[in-house]
């Protein structure tokens, strides 16, 4: 490995090059934007990510001429230009990235990711975000990477040896952080709905934001309860402390948190930090159905955009607006339900901000179907919680206009009464 400046580093990704991009709170925007500023001299480099924070500056006029991003998630910041001629979108579970780069359907050139320093035998980490990262400098022809003393050392399999680095820049800041936001009485409501469904003993599948977190604090007098998760943020932390989380009923790596990435606060950066507890595993591992229903009571809690009276869920798009991403809530979403005891819910508020259902009669048009009407289970609303498993067409929608906000209720049952009464 060999230290040089942001400029140099990037100078070995050449046009033509095929260029993985680390994600979430690990982007290494230093050597990201020192890419961009190369984009006279490259054309036709395609750049592989998830969600990556930062400007993304590669998605504009005039770096995307040179530099375009295909996607395998959609973040705020390349939503615009994956809804342009500016870059692309490729649906796919979050568990069959990496066989994306394994089976060289999209064999990688170069891979740019941040990771800790060295310990003393010369293995760095791949911090909080070790998801696709992990099998992407494992079968990248070269590695270039930014090393931050503020990333935290993560147990598991996210590591990357210093002889496998062709160049690294040194930097020092904060890796990207996300503090909770305040729960509002709505998710509240919404969480204890969620909450009343699980069982002490249960392994837990949650997000991040005010629903996932919403759920977590109703769950202070659990017990036994596991994370197996494709990701976890601050939520966590207090039933760890209180002991409600222990880990001690799971199968798969019984008394530990299971997960690919973590987004939080510095707080719980400096928990994961060196802490044995936490195992962090690439997403093939993490969200593989065989292994996630092999754990007992899995409860995964997912969102939607909408729902349709039959049940089908999107969860990625606004109409033919490509929102967001497939990512894992179909590998959690059939690995609780072929769980023993297992319970895959839809966590949303009946409408918008706008005031708009979100149990609409059909899906917009354009709109992509996340999880299907197979698949669906419970789904839990401030006004309830519905089970849809075993019900037809008919059972099903009057099950979820009976949690849909109030002022919406007449016009679905006049939807559904045109569809399934004629």
């Amino acid at each position: 490995m060999k230290i040089v400046s942001k400029e140099e580093a990037v100078s070995i990704i050449k046009s033509g090059d095929r260029v993985f991009l680390h994600g979430a709170a690990m982007t290494p925007n230093e050597l990201i934007d020192a890419l961009c500023e190369r984009h006279r001299a490259l054309k036709d480099v395609e750049l592989i990510s998830i969600h990556t924070e930062g400007e993304a500056k590669y998605t504009q006029e005039p770096y995307c001429k040179s530099l375009k991003l295909n996607s395998c998630f959609v973040g705020g910041n390349v939503r615009k230009g994956v809804n342009s001629l500016r870059a692309d979108y490729i649906p796919i579970f979050l568990s069959e990235i990496p066989l994306l780069f394994h089976k060289n359907i999209l064999p990688l050139d170069v891979a740019i990711v941040q990771v800790s320093p060295p310990d003393r035998h010369g293995y760095c980490s791949l911090g909080v975000s070790v998801d696709v990262a992990l099998p992407a400098v494992r079968t990248a022809k070269r590695i270039i990477a930014q090393i931050n003393p503020y990333v935290p050392r993560t147990h598991g399999t996210g590591i990357v040896h210093i002889d496998q680095i062709q160049f690294a820049i040194e930097v020092n800041r904060p890796i990207h952080e996300y503090n909770p936001a305040n729960i509002s009485n709505l998710e509240h409501q919404i969480g204890a709905h969620v909450a009343s469904l699980i069982e002490d003993g249960a392994t837990l599948q949650t997000g991040i934001g005010s629903i996932p977190n919403a759920v977590l604090t109703n769950l202070t007098n659990h017990k036994n309860l596991g994370i197996h998760t494709e990701m976890f943020s601050d939520g966590v932390l207090p039933l760890l402390k209180s002991g409600v989380i222990t880990g001690a009923e799971k199968v798969i790596k019984k008394g530990k948190i299971v997960s690919c990435f973590a987004a939080g606060s510095r707080e719980l950066y400096d928990f994961i930090d060196d802490n044995p507890i936490c195992d962090f595993r690439d997403s093939g591992y993490t969200n593989d159905t065989a292994r996630i229903r092999r754990n007992p009571k899995v409860t995964a809690i997912n969102s939607a955009i909408e729902i349709d009276l039959t049940g089908q869920v999107c969860a990625d798009t606004i109409g033919s607006y490509q929102f967001s991403g497939v990512g894992g809530q179909m590998d959690f979403i059939r690995g609780a339900s072929l769980s023993e005891g297992g319970k895959p819910i839809f966590a949303i508020s009946s409408t918008t901000n706008k005031g708009v259902s979100k149990i609409v009669p059909f899906l917009k048009e354009g709109a992509g179907v996340t999880t299907t009407r197979a698949h669906v289970h419970f789904v839990a609303t401030e006004y309830g919680v519905v089970n849809l498993y075993g019900k037809n067409l008919k059972q099903r929608a009057r099950a979820l206009i009976s949690i849909a906000h109030p002022e919406h209720k007449e016009p679905l049952e006049k939807a559904a009464y045109e569809r399934f009464n004629r």
